[in-house]
């Protein structure tokens, strides 16, 4: 399993994983436009890659630069599809790679998702790899998609407002949300009733007026354009789905839950390291040192005597 963060990671991972292709590429595009991407599955699909592309059937751009996106890939001989409109939007962003290797990210295909804040989990994990295949088939020929898979595959919006209920309840110690806004009621209660548990729940990003007594801080020096959750260190959520009722309920949305200790681990230094950044944190920190100040000197007292 691999995690990608951005901006520190950038294209890279994304050129690296098509060059590297040897049978297929299946790509669900949102928002794209990155040229080094887009020449990359060019390329894989003149040495012989099968080349897929499941283009949304708009987006907030408008659908002028999906449709010019669409007539290039197929005038390359890339194999493209449109979305239907049986949801709201189709905002998931994930790549399958040669039927083995999944990647679901929190950015687009875009030059300003990759210099904001932003994660990408990559997996070989046989389920995961299975239900996306699954995901991209039945979304790609318009039919109804049913979920198999025991979990840890996050899709809005047949199962997402279950899983991430569940993933929010089970905390015990602690719970780091990155997410743009939180506004679902359903999901702030959940959260509110983690705090009242004694709880170390801790937001990046925005939340609605009903959770004003949460600890929330805007993202520190970077955009936010990604929606992950981490539980008592061992656990955590990447995907495309804030906790708004839209994302959960009304739209295409994919996310994976992971538990690879490398992979959390990373997750929590990088939400702790934006943390620090904030005021609030700054202040947290300052706090935190005093006391610990404090206990040195009692300590020293002690022994003193």
């Amino acid at each position: 399993m691999q995690l990608i963060v951005q901006p520190a990671d950038g294209s890279e991972p994304l050129i690296d994983t098509i060059a590297q292709a040897q049978k297929s590429i299946d790509v669900m595009i949102f928002r794209f436009d990155l040229k080094p991407m887009e020449k990359e599955l060019v390329a894989a699909r003149e040495r012989g890659v099968v080349v897929r592309v499941l283009i949304a059937h708009e987006s907030s751009q408008g659908d002028k630069r999906l449709r010019q996106l669409e007539l290039r890939m197929l005038e390359k001989g890339i194999l493209v599809a449109r979305t239907g409109d049986a949801f709201v939007r189709y905002h998931g962003k994930m790549m399958i790679v040669d039927r083995e290797e999944l990647h679901v990210y929190g950015f687009n295909y875009t030059a300003l998702d990759l210099k904001s804040r932003s994660f990408g989990i990559v997996t070989r994990e046989r389920k995961a790899v299975t239900e996306a295949i699954r995901l991209f088939e039945a979304d790609t020929l318009r039919q109804e998609y049913d979920p198999q898979e025991d979990g840890s595959f996050v899709v809005s919006p047949e199962n997402s407002r279950e899983i991430l209920a569940t993933f929010i309840k089970r905390a015990r110690k602690q719970l780091l949300i990155y997410d743009p806004k939180v506004t679902d009621l359903q999901m702030i209660r959940l959260i509110n009733q983690r705090i009242k548990a004694g709880v170390d729940v801790r937001i990046l990003g925005k939340v609605s007026k009903r959770g004003n007594t949460m600890r929330v801080q805007k993202q520190p020096g970077l955009r936010l354009h990604v929606r992950a959750m981490v539980r008592d260190g061992d656990t955590a959520f990447v995907g495309s789905q804030s906790l708004r009722a839209m994302e959960l309920d009304a739209r295409r949305e994919v996310g994976l839950i992971v538990k690879e200790q490398k992979t959390v681990k990373r997750l929590v230094e990088t939400f702790e390291a934006d943390w620090a950044k904030t005021d609030l944190g700054a202040k947290e920190v300052k706090v935190l040192k005093k006391e610990e100040k404090q206990k040195d000197e009692v300590i020293a007292e002690v022994i003193a005597r």
